[in-house]
């Protein structure tokens, strides 16, 4: 899941208008992206003015044997 929302979101509400594939929808206490219809553009992060979605890298550990 690339995109998170954190903590600091306010719920204004900006990403769930700006989002293209209506993948963010607002909770009780922050907003949440559904992973399965989120497109990766980076619009929701462009625009929180919370600064309160970020990218995530994942990490895949490997482990030789």
């Amino acid at each position: 899941m690339p995109y998170v929302v954190t903590d600091e979101c306010i719920l204004c509400g900006v990403c769930v208008i700006g989002c293209p594939s209506e993948a963010i929808t607002e909770g009780e206490i922050k907003c949440f992206i559904d992973v399965s219809l989120c497109i990766e553009c980076g619009t929701c992060a462009e625009n929180c003015v919370s600064e309160a979605i970020i990218f995530v890298e994942e990490e895949i550990n490997e482990t030789k044997e």
